[in-house]
């Protein structure tokens, strides 16, 4: 997908409002009984104009009262036949535009959730969300009360248009003749509200996500004291959106105005001819007055059909951009035939050879041969500097990425030829920076395991050391713990992460230095739980403090992607320089006794 707008086809047809036809065909009944009411609708309001051609020529002109009376019913009969089917008919589509809209919306966030971390690497979140909402909201007005207008319209344009010809040909033909010189000016400004259309929801989209992302940092905008900066590059992304939307509302009243003055110019025209031809005993007052009704339909409808078709020009744009979100597609999927992996697993992982370059930075290797086997229930400490390659490691066990070459195995299966999902599941992840969601806190707990007791998830928090901290919570376990968990301290965030982690319960663990956000008390705790948890499991620690990797099986050294040394804590001292020298960073010399120092001093790479 195009991530800057001006790469974007510009598109000159309505050929993306063809997307909307797999949303409308579920509800084809519904479109039916709608498209039926229009007919019987339109068919009384054509009727109209003929009961008072009668009204006047054979009830008023000879002043015979059963024939006015007759025709004054008839008259109300198909007044309230139009208006009952025409309330019918707003209602069905208006649900009709409601609940495409909301297939659609479930349909590209349900695409959008499952696409891999490179889509997000050039696609801007706001950019996503101003197209789930402004541009489904386009959509609604053209697949709802949009499609129901230009319909009626239509149908009311080509009915009146019938019953002209069948009042007067000449006075239609005239009307006919000068129809190209209304219409064509009409498609030229149409054709420049879709472009500035299509410009006015990028401008929006840019609004949107600066906003997304100063809100989501709003913190770190105060702490730089950034508040009058931020406001004035979001004043600065708004007043451009306004100032593309101004050039398309000018461009919309130019078309309304074009398009009212020539319709209505060319009726007026013709009504004078007709009134001349009543004078000359040719056309009579009834005639020419059911005329003046079926020209005066003609107008408004066209009127309407090009209002309408401004807004079918933005629809058309909103939906070219939704498609582009709904048929995008992840680089990491299942293949055909996928490989099933084995269950129960045994957690046995195996790098064989793997060398891979992230998509946006193809120049750097992330990984580069490294090859590396973990039996099951071996727990393992990736020790580097910053941008050694270790969270890369992370990102591939996950199959967020696939490898550019060599292969990642779990239980004998290459990763590549499973379902990305069931590879998911084998894995529970505490991630350094703990991620909530806007729910409560039994839920963030929940997400380990969907289908999880209430028992079972208090029993993962009591492991975690969670549980006496969320039972002094104003509402216990239900408490919302407000967004991105803003309304707890960083270690009961962790400790929250860690409970859904233990509430997964999978043979493979990936901790981040999940005990790194902790005080000294609660690390001892957590420490003790993530050792029980652990037993039996494979794990792999990312180490930003050697302290913590002591205890481990193995520790593994990478630098610049590659695997350097390998083997424990005291033999790594003397056969890895670049250990020795992070040992020394952190505890003043090698082998000397443990002195904690300033967590950042060996940070996880990608």
């Amino acid at each position: 997908m195009a991530d800057n707008p001006a790469d974007r086809p510009k598109g000159k047809s309505l050929k993306p409002l063809r997307a909307l036809a797999p949303y409308l065909a579920p509800h084809w009944r519904v479109l039916a009984v709608a498209l039926g009411s229009l007919v019987v609708a339109a068919a009384a309001q054509l009727a109209l104009p003929v009961a008072l051609r009668y009204l006047i020529d054979e009830g008023l002109a000879v002043r015979d009262a059963a024939t006015i009376n007759r025709y004054f019913i008839a008259f109300l009969a198909a007044a309230v036949i139009f208006g009952a089917f025409a309330a019918l008919r707003f209602y069905l589509v208006s649900w009709l535009g409601e609940r495409v809209v909301a297939d659609m919306r479930n349909a590209v966030y349900a695409k959008v959730i499952r696409m891999d971390p490179t889509f997000f690497e050039v696609t801007r979140t706001g950019e996503v969300l101003s197209r789930l909402t402004a541009d489904t909201t386009l959509v609604q007005s053209i697949s709802g009360v949009g499609i129901s207008i230009s319909l009626r319209s239509a149908l009311t344009l080509i009915g009146s248009l019938i019953m002209l010809v069948a009042t007067s040909p000449m006075l239609t033909l005239m009307i006919v003749v000068l129809m190209p010189l209304i219409v064509g000016p009409l498609l030229m400004l149409g054709r420049r509200v879709r472009t500035l259309s299509r410009d006015s929801q990028d401008r929006v989209a840019d609004a949107s996500a600066l906003a997304g992302e100063t809100i989501n940092a709003v913190q770190t905008v105060q702490a730089f004291t950034l508040e009058a900066l931020q406001t004035r590059r979001f004043s600065e992304a708004v007043a451009h959106s306004f100032g593309v939307a101004v050039a398309r509302i000018r461009i919309r009243g130019w078309l309304t105005a074009l398009a009212t003055t020539l319709v209505f110019s060319a009726i007026t025209l013709v009504l004078w001819i007709g009134a001349h031809q009543v004078l000359a005993g040719t056309l009579t007052f009834g005639l020419l007055s059911q005329f003046l009704l079926y020209a005066g339909y003609m107008g408004v409808s066209a009127a309407s059909l090009s209002e309408m078709w401004g807004e079918v020009q933005r629809a058309a744009g909103a939906m070219e951009r939704l498609v582009e979100l709904a048929s995008a597609e992840p680089n990491i999927k299942a293949p055909p035939v996928p490989v099933p992996l084995p269950s129960p697993s045994r957690g046995r992982i195996q790098f064989e050879h793997v060398k891979f370059r992230y998509p946006s930075r193809p120049e750097a290797a992330a990984l580069e041969d490294f090859t590396l086997t973990i039996e099951p229930g071996e727990t393992v400490a990736f020790v580097g500097p910053s941008g050694a390659g270790k969270s890369t490691t992370f990102q591939l066990l996950l199959r967020f990425y696939d490898p550019g070459s060599g292969r990642l195995l779990i239980d004998g299966v290459d990763i590549a030829q499973a379902v990305p999902e069931q590879v998911r599941k084998l894995i529970g992840l505490v991630p350094q920076d703990t991620v909530l969601f806007g729910a409560s806190a039994r839920e963030n707990i929940r997400y380990g395991r969907p289908e999880a007791t209430d028992a079972e998830i208090e029993a993962a928090a009591r492991a975690a050391e969670a549980d006496e901290f969320l039972r002094e919570l104003p509402e216990g376990y239900d408490t919302f713990l407000g967004e991105r968990g803003m309304r707890l301290s960083g270690g009961q965030r962790q400790r929250i992460a860690i409970a859904r982690a233990i509430l997964k319960n999978p043979p493979i663990l990936l901790l981040d230095e999940a005990t790194s956000s902790l005080d000294a008390a609660s690390e001892l705790l957590v420490q003790q739980a993530l050792e029980k948890l652990m037993r039996e499991r494979t794990t792999i620690i990312i180490a930003h403090r050697l302290a913590t990797v002591q205890k481990a099986d193995r520790i593994v050294v990478i630098n610049h992607g590659r695997i350097v040394a390998n083997g424990s804590h005291t033999q790594l001292l003397t056969a890895s320089p670049l250990y020795a020298r992070l040992a020394e960073l952190q505890f003043g010399a090698a082998g000397a006794a443990l002195e904690e120092t300033p967590d950042a001093v060996v940070v996880a790479g990608r």
